[in-house]
């Protein structure tokens, strides 16, 4: 086989690793407020949350570029105050991955949140233990076998996200090319043992993230089980 540039594997793992950075941060906060406050709303928020899980790519695509491009809100902001442009860069890339993976990070730390017996928490309160410290020795310890195979999913949805990363970051080789992208693209061309090459590639890193998911969740059944 010949040999191929690896940049776009570079690129992929350089997205999928920041935006699932920034999903871990960011689906803690929302499943923690979820978990602990009712109010009015609380579904439809929920939804616009789970939103991107149902949405074809390319509406996530266009929202992304309404929100961050040239004369989007976001992308004059950052634009004016950070001195960077999102569209057509790398990080417009990382920005599609977080939008399509923090449902999924989201669902499984909800998940693992409403699996805590409160019980735990409240005793820690009536002892006076912030809530700081309740979350950080209590609730995320107990919740982390579902915390942990939310972020290896995520990991594998960042690192195959293309229809959104497309509209948003485009096509420039060495600057945008992700793995998907490098993979339709070079069958555009029709060379097809590159096509190949980089499917084999993503395929062997999705089977792993999974192989790895089933096989935790069924190591801690056991353990449960057992305790």
């Amino acid at each position: 086989m010949m040999a191929y540039d690896l940049s776009p594997l570079w690129l992929s793992l350089r997205v999928a690793v920041i935006s699932t950075l920034f999903v871990f941060i960011v689906s803690l906060a929302l499943a923690r407020f979820m978990t602990r406050r009712d109010f009015f709303g609380k579904s439809f928020l929920e939804a616009l949350i789970l939103l991107p899980l149902v949405l074809p790519p390319t509406v996530i695509g266009f929202g992304l570029i309404v929100l961050f491009g040239v004369n989007g809100p976001l992308g004059i902001l950052l634009e004016q105050w950070l001195g960077f442009r999102v569209v057509f860069t790398w990080i417009g890339a990382a920005i599609a991955s977080f939008v399509v993976s923090l449902p999924l990070m989201y669902q499984s730390v909800l998940a693992a949140f409403e699996k805590v017996d409160p019980r735990w928490e409240n005793v820690a309160r009536t002892m006076g233990v912030s809530e700081w410290r309740i979350f950080r020795t209590i609730t995320f310890p107990l919740a982390w076998s579902g915390i942990l195979a939310g972020l290896i999913l995520a990991f594998a949805r960042g690192i195959g996200e293309f229809g959104a990363t497309l509209m948003i970051a485009g096509y420039i080789p060495g600057v945008t090319e992700t793995i998907p992208l490098a993979i339709y693209f070079a069958y555009e061309a029709g060379d097809m043992e590159k096509a190949l090459f980089w499917v084999l590639i993503v395929s062997s890193l999705g089977v792993a993230a999974i192989t790895w998911v089933n096989y935790w969740r069924k190591k801690t059944a056991v353990r449960i089980g057992r305790e």
